[in-house]
């Protein structure tokens, strides 16, 4: 019996990968989380599958869950939205599992940063304005952040910042980062990317705030902060396909 924990992406049914969709249709048990992960994702499940929503239950009783799974050798699929390895709380849950000799396996999914990347049709790391992403959150009513761990030590690379659950939190971020940044730095928030009723709403770090509540956007959204997000069109060519870059694959370009 293995219990596996699959990235479910960021909504969309179709960004499943092959694998996760496979192994969600061979597993008897099948838990998710309903609050992130709509019902679709788990509508390829087998037959009668137990289904569960985890939206209203606890760790302990997820692990009872499983545990009873193990008992009757059943395979468990355990869908998390995102990627599960980027605030999936699957740690806590592997230790139990290791605890109690339960085999487990990780089957990784699209994540949030580059779902709301796509949808808003750009690259987050352009050369000679940033190379960088730094996925991070504020703690608000979540697990404290440790210590260093910082918006404004994070603002002084100027690198691209991906905050996760911070969109009740926006006058503080805009605080911290205005010094770094600059009142004109560009800003993203992706509200539910992947769902029906996505939203991606553009603007500054002055002016997001008030975009945000005037949509009356409070929960589920990624905030995008960095210059790469603006309308940049004078920076250099990738060195990539660069002919008087020669690589192994490609000698150098004479004549």
């Amino acid at each position: 019996m293995t219990v596996f924990f699959i990235g479910a992406g960021p909504g969309d049914p179709e960004l499943l990968t092959k694998k996760a969709e496979r192994i969600i249709g061979e597993c008897p048990v099948c838990l998710y989380a309903g609050s992130l992960v709509p019902a679709e994702v788990v509508a390829c499940a087998p037959e009668g599958a137990r289904i569960l929503d985890t939206a209203p239950m606890t760790l302990d009783d997820t692990h009872a869950e499983i545990k009873m799974a193990h008992e009757n050798g059943f395979n468990v699929a355990r869908v998390h939205s995102g990627d599960p390895s980027l605030y999936g709380a699957i740690a806590e849950q592997i230790r139990r599992l290791r605890a109690d000799g339960i085999d487990y396996e990780i089957i990784p999914g699209v994540p949030a940063y580059a779902a709301a990347a796509a949808a808003l049709g750009q690259e987050l790391t352009i050369p000679e304005i940033a190379q960088s992403i730094i996925l991070t959150r504020v703690s608000m009513k979540s697990t404290s952040m440790p210590k260093g761990e910082t918006l404004e030590n994070f603002a002084k690379t100027g690198a691209t910042l991906a905050i996760h659950l911070g969109i009740r939190n926006l006058r503080e971020i805009e605080r911290q980062l205005v010094p770094y940044y600059g009142a004109d730095c560009p800003v993203a928030v992706a509200y539910r990317v992947g769902w029906p009723d996505q939203m991606l709403i553009r603007g500054t770090l002055s002016d997001i705030r008030e975009k945000a509540r005037d949509a009356k956007i409070t929960r589920t959204a990624l905030i995008l902060v960095g210059p790469a997000l603006g309308e940049v069109a004078d920076f250099k060519d990738s060195a990539l396909y660069d002919p008087k870059m020669p690589h192994v694959l490609r000698p150098k370009v004479t004549g």
